[in-house]
């Protein structure tokens, strides 16, 4: 009994001597693992660096005994060995850590590259020489506030959905393009999407409002009007139809040719008042493969009733060219960016100072792109303009500064 209990306690305070004297070579080890990685791309032979490792360990035991002589005795030859041990063990494993630490740690840091949130490795797909990630729908869908409950159906699709993107695009990209793919595909109303390191999508949305009526701006009318399609009339094009005497121009809201047609009163009736939302810019529905068909058309009030005394029309397609506007967003949404409209509050820190005073974009990390003051808009207004109360802006930032400076101007 008394063999064991002095083995035992020989190896503890093996194990205690290995830690304390293990504690500089377990960094040596980790320094060059990690250096070494990082600077040259391979990896160094861990037996060299063990070998180091234990060098300087027996340097540093070295220095321990001359504090206790009773170290270097035979009789101690177990708590030597268990001290190698550990040191060995460590010293393997703290080499392991600095170069895998080598090999992903980004070669250039930037501040936006550390405060940008991104995927953990093993959800990334390599597929060639790119990699992609898979993104699923994951816990229960919500209802957005302000909307109807989405129906159960509706719900089922979203939930067995999967969606596939690139994966060097940050997190907050892929969420915008999945909640703008969520409204396309499914047509809904609006829809939020917060995405984890694993690539697993919480979703809020809410159910289409309504058809047509949606689609079409306010102020306008819904017409449809029987006549020759042209191919590859889709949903957003800007037309020109020709009934009789009367010519209107007018946004495609739905169109339907050949085969089709018959279902063209899926969309709508033949005139239908217009909602609030403007209509969208990619077509979301099938284009027309030609012949004779059904256009429906938001035209003026006033042509809206000359189009529905026709009993067919000509369709005449205008070029709608490349929408600068359009290619601004895309250009600020893939470096990160969103534009939201804000308002002043009585109660902000902002309040009647101007933009150069306040120094917006070096303290809040946003843009001001317009304000409105006194019910007229001021595009790109200079330093010398002046917030006031119930003054509205447009900004342009990241997410988070979005999120901070709409507190602070509110």
């Amino acid at each position: 009994m008394a063999v064991e209990s002095g083995f035992a306690v020989q190896v503890l305070r093996g194990i205690y001597l290995g830690l304390l004297a293990g504690v500089v070579p377990v960094l040596v080890s980790f320094g060059f693992g990690f250096a070494f990685k990082y600077i040259t791309g391979l990896t160094i032979p861990a037996l060299g660096v063990v070998v180091l490792a234990v060098a300087v360990a027996g340097i540093n035991g070295g220095l321990l005994a001359f504090t206790d002589q009773t170290i270097l005795q035979s009789a101690n030859s177990t708590t030597v060995l268990t001290a190698l041990l550990v040191i060995l063990m460590t010293s393997f494993y703290a080499h392991a850590q600095g170069d895998k630490l080598g090999g992903t740690l980004p070669k250039r840091i930037s501040l936006k590259s550390i405060r940008e949130r991104t995927f953990s490795r093993d959800v990334i797909e390599l597929v060639g020489t790119r990699g992609r990630v898979r993104v699923e729908l994951v816990g229960d869908i919500a209802d957005m506030e302000g909307y109807p409950p989405l129906p159960e159906t509706l719900r089922a699709e979203l939930r067995a959905g999967e969606w596939t993107f690139p994966a060097d695009l940050p997190v907050g990209e892929i969420e915008t393009r999945l909640e703008d793919r969520l409204r396309s595909e499914f047509d809904l109303a609006a829809a939020d999407v917060t995405l984890d390191e694993q690539a697993r999508a919480t979703v809020v949305a809410a159910p289409p409002v309504s058809g047509v009526s949606r689609r079409v701006p306010s102020g306008k009318r819904a017409v449809s009007v029987d006549g020759l399609v042209p191919t590859g009339v889709a949903r957003g094009d800007t037309v020109t139809v020709f009934a009789g005497e009367t010519t209107a121009t007018g946004t495609v809201v739905s169109a339907r040719s050949g085969t089709e047609k018959s279902n063209a009163a899926a969309d709508g009736a033949q005139a239908a008042d217009g909602g609030t939302d403007a209509v969208g810019g990619a077509a979301t529905a099938g284009a027309t493969t030609g012949g004779e068909g059904r256009v429906t058309v938001a035209v003026d009030r006033a042509d809206a009733t000359a189009l529905l005394a026709a009993e067919s029309g000509t369709v005449v397609v205008r070029s709608r060219g490349t929408r600068r506007e359009f290619e601004l967003v895309s250009l600020l949404r893939r470096a990160g960016h969103r534009i939201r409209r804000v308002s002043v509050g009585a109660d902000s820190d902002l309040v009647g100072h101007t933009l150069a005073e306040s120094d917006i974009r070096a303290e809040h990390g946003v843009a001001v792109l317009a304000v409105r003051h006194d019910g007229a808009w001021t595009m790109a207004p200079r330093g010398s303009a002046r917030l006031t109360a119930g003054d509205d802006a447009f900004v342009a930032g990241s997410r988070d500064a979005l999120e901070r400076f709409s507190e602070v101007i509110a």
